[in-house]
């Protein structure tokens, strides 16, 4: 696999705490890895998607927490 699929420079390129290493070792649901994930990657990878990536930040916090308060089934 080539280091875009592996260590994508939007997370930082050789960064010892990637992403997937972070949700991985911390055992985060789905929804709270995507949370990290796109909070991490805001406006990396497009600079233009700053807001956008945030707002899916939410979207997934928001869900776990719905899950969690009984508000939404899976």
């Amino acid at each position: 696999m080539t280091e875009e699929v592996n260590h994508p420079q939007h997370y930082g390129g050789d960064v010892t705490y990637e992403p997937i290493k972070f949700i991985t070792f911390w055992k985060l649901s789905f929804n709270l890895g995507n949370t990290v994930k796109y909070i991490v990657r805001a406006g990396r990878k497009n600079k233009k998607t700053l807001i956008k990536d945030l707002e899916k930040a939410r979207f997934y916090l928001d869900y776990e927490i719905q899950l969690l308060k009984g508000e939404r089934e899976v």
